[in-house]
């Protein structure tokens, strides 16, 4: 269990990563429109993005 744990934390962080090494540009400008959302904008896309990961978890397990 725990080394599944750590696995999913280690390939998030390269993931995460890989977005402002690929395209510093982007990632600045994502940013930017993220500073301008109000918390709810911002709750809710958090939201969609964990509701994509948990039916991607439930469709590759």
């Amino acid at each position: 269990m725990w080394v599944d744990i750590a696995t999913a934390i280690a390939l998030y962080l390269i993931i995460d990563g890989m977005i402002p090494f690929v395209g510093p540009g982007f990632f600045r400008r994502t940013v930017a429109r993220m500073m301008e959302m109000d918390d709810n904008q911002l709750r809710m896309s958090g939201f969609v993005i964990m509701i994509c990961g948990l039916v991607l978890l439930f469709v590759v397990r």
